[in-house]
């Protein structure tokens, strides 16, 4: 493996052989312009120098971060092709990108920012300590962890925002003629994030959409320690429809800068997504801790060496007689120092030092000002309040009425569009709002989910649609991985405002199956920050998708809106057409604070505690065991993420008997949520829980054997008292 001490020494007998040309012109030659020359120059010394920094740091006790870009600093001739207000979403080896664009921003300690992120320190700008990303809110530059290709889909809804944020009159993050850059490396291509991003962007300029993004692959031809196939990125992405691509050594500084230029060029002159395939090298191993020498021969190494980026754009330099070799390791030696005088500052950095301190960004609540927003509505008002509705009907008004008081709000996802939904939630609304405002996506989740984080980051106000619980699951990474954690590593200056609309659970009679009847919550409860919103009634849907939406405004929460499939054209409860199960619509005042339940009875022998299907079904179990003289109470959650502990605490003392009616399984189910609230609280009661089997829920008839039934709620009911 090459070390620190290797690439120093290659480098300094290097230079020092170089002589300077002859002729000098005192230009590099190509289009590289003198001041460009050496600004790109100063970039990749000063990235350079951080990596060297970071593992000194980590001797010192006091470096927690080293995966460095040392040998992908050719990335500084791509920084300073683009504006430094064209919005970045970088790859992590991105240092001399970093450096190039705040050396074109001014006003901005690169390096500063860089180590105090290695080091941990709270006074870090973007992370704050939390992480060390690339980030900044001055430079356009949006953090991303580490996750390979996950930004990618979100970089798709960032392009596709600033043409759609035109036309809808609102207003926009970025500049209007800006380009979305992207970067990652070459193993990142196969991954099916990346694959789907590129597809949708391909997709979107196939159909004549504005989708100004540039995909940037750094291939240094390796993936940890797997090497990818000769000359596959370009086979792969080399001849895709609607997608231009443009090839370049990334060692080669002019060959880079001109080559990224153009790339920049087309797209932002024909608003088409570009791929830019960038060949680097890798020094220093994936990272501090990856043994290179087990699956590298010195000789490669060795090879590498001689394409490091800072020896060519020393020799280009040299050449041109802008710096003679001495200059040249002078002004690297200039930097070494203030680079490792900024490490020395950052060893004494302080930490954050309290949980409180860390959590603070992940899930900001002003239920105030949420309330104020709920009640704001367009006029006129159409919606019919008061008018008997059923769940379907409940959201479908909501949906026309948000859409009314919202200009920047979009409603889209499969089928919404002209059909309305599978379920017909969405009917009507596209021919009342536009197909700007409410339209169709590709099948594929994660695009959908990455359009809805782009689109929320660059100003509008998204509400996706997923057709199926299950289908979730094949994007569950874009709320865990990218929407959840965007305000938490960027201390709320970026911020994703989102509410996921998703059809689930189980009861669906006559049509079914696991991917259509799915139970399981355990990917989502689980996600800091994310509200977990689960209406069952007409009026509650209403009441908490104008809340979900409008704490998405306020605090830029992330919502998940869990619409009970079984219950969306129920009209009945405890017998035919005794339309129980309608509800008034509510006046568009009417909002429910998050983490709030609903208790219907006043029983003193035993408490119900459910949600969703669990509902109805314990409405009416209640009923049969009040004919037994046992009076009950039965407390909805509604929000299953924060839990409504101090009203399940309240409902639970009144009787000092709960019963958990949890419709999804028993492991990892809401049911553990509420127990363990429930003892952390000091409740001294009796607690039972009746819950789903675990099992996945089979096709027909099966599925009530899996699912928990109100028999099941009647026996465990009678064991309990």
């Amino acid at each position: 493996m090459s070390a620190v001490e290797d690439l120093d020494r290659h480098f300094r007998e290097a230079v020092a052989g170089l002589r300077s040309a002859a002729t000098a012109t005192g230009r590099p030659g190509g289009v590289l312009a003198p001041r460009t020359a050496l600004d790109l120059f100063d970039a990749q010394l000063e990235s350079r120098h951080t990596d060297a920094a970071a593992r000194w740091m980590q001797q010192q006790g006091r470096g927690y971060y080293t995966i460095g870009s040392s040998g992908h600093e050719g990335n500084a001739a791509l920084a300073l092709a683009l504006r430094p207000t064209d919005p970045a979403l970088l790859h992590y080896r991105s240092g001399a990108f970093y450096c190039a664009r705040a050396r074109q921003a001014g006003g901005v300690d690169a390096v500063k920012d860089m180590l105090l992120g290695v080091a941990a320190g709270a006074e870090e700008p973007i992370a704050g300590g939390r992480h060390k990303v690339y980030g900044r809110h001055e430079l356009a530059v949006i953090p991303q962890t580490s996750t390979i290709a996950s930004h990618l889909p979100r970089a798709v809804g960032v392009a596709w925002s600033i043409a759609r944020a035109k036309r809808l009159g609102t207003e926009c993050a970025w500049p209007g003629d800006a380009v979305v850059c992207c970067s990652f490396g070459d193993a990142s291509v196969n991954h099916s994030t990346a694959a789907g991003a590129i597809n949708s962007a391909c997709n979107a300029a196939y159909q004549g959409l504005p989708m100004p993004v540039l995909f940037v692959c750094e291939d240094n031809g390796l993936g940890i320690s797997v090497p990818t196939p000769h000359d596959w990125v370009r086979q792969a992405y080399g001849n895709r429809p609607s997608l231009a691509y443009f090839a370049a050594d990334g060692c080669d500084p002019s060959a880079a800068f001109e080559t990224a230029r153009e790339a920049v060029a087309h797209v932002r002159k024909n608003r088409q997504p570009a791929f830019l395939h960038l060949s680097m090298v890798r020094f220093l191993g994936h990272a501090g801790s990856d043994a290179e020498a087990a699956y590298r021969t010195p000789s490669e190494v060795t090879a590498d060496l001689e394409r490091d980026p800072l020896l060519a754009t020393a020799r280009l330099l040299t050449a041109s007689g802008m710096l003679t070799p001495q200059q040249a390791l002078d002004r690297y030696d200039e930097v070494s120092g203030r680079v490792f005088a900024v490490a020395k500052e950052a060893l004494e950095s302080q930490p954050l030092t309290t949980a409180e301190q860390i959590a603070a960004p992940i899930a900001p609540r002003r239920p105030e000002s949420v309330a104020a927003e709920a009640r704001r509505t367009a006029e006129p008002r159409t919606a019919p309040v008061g008018e008997a509705v059923t769940v379907a009907q409940a959201i479908n008004h909501t949906l026309a009425e948000l859409l009314g008081s919202h200009p920047e709000m979009v409603v889209f996802g499969e089928d919404v569009g002209r059909k309305g939904g599978v379920y017909g939630l969405t009917r009507g609304l596209q021919r009342r709002f536009g197909t700007a405002r409410v339209f169709d996506t590709l099948l594929d989740e994660q695009a959908i989910l990455g359009l809805a984080l782009g689109a929320g980051l660059s100003g509008l106000l998204p509400v996706p649609e997923i057709q199926y619980l299950a289908y979730l699951h094949n994007a569950a990474d874009q709320l865990r991985g990218e929407a959840a954690t965007l305000q938490f590593f960027s201390q709320g200056q970026y911020r994703n405002p989102l509410v996921v609309r998703i059809a689930g659970y189980g009861y669906q009679r006559g049509f079914g199956g696991h991917f259509h009847n799915d139970n399981a919550l355990g990917a989502l409860r689980d996600i800091p920050g994310l509200v977990i919103a689960s209406p069952s009634r007409p009026d509650d849907a209403a009441a908490m998708l104008r809340t979900c939406v409008a704490a998405a405004k306020v605090d830029g929460t992330v919502s998940a809106f869990l619409e009970p499939i079984a219950l969306y054209h129920t009209r009945d409860l405890h017998e035919e057409q005794d339309n129980a199960w309608l509800a008034p619509y509510p006046p568009p005042a009417e909002h429910v604070p998050i983490g709030r339940a609903r208790t219907y009875g006043t029983g003193t022998d035993l408490t119900l505690v459910t949600f969703g299907n669990g509902l109805p079904l314990s409405l009416r179990a209640a009923r049969r065991l009040e004919r037994q003289g046992i009076a009950c109470r039965v407390l909805d959650l509604r929000w299953l993420a924060p839990l409504p502990v101090d009203d399940l605490l309240r409902e639970a003392r009144a009787t000092g008997r709960v019963l958990v009616v949890d419709e999804t399984r028993r492991t990892g189910g809401v049911s553990e949520g509420v127990v363990t609230a429930l003892v952390d609280a000091g409740f001294t009661g009796a607690i039972r829980r009746v819950t789903s089997v675990d099992s996945f829920i089979p096709l027909g008839r099966a599925a009530q054997l899996v699912l928990v039934s109100e028999a099941d709620v009647e026996r465990a009911a009678g064991e309990l008292l």
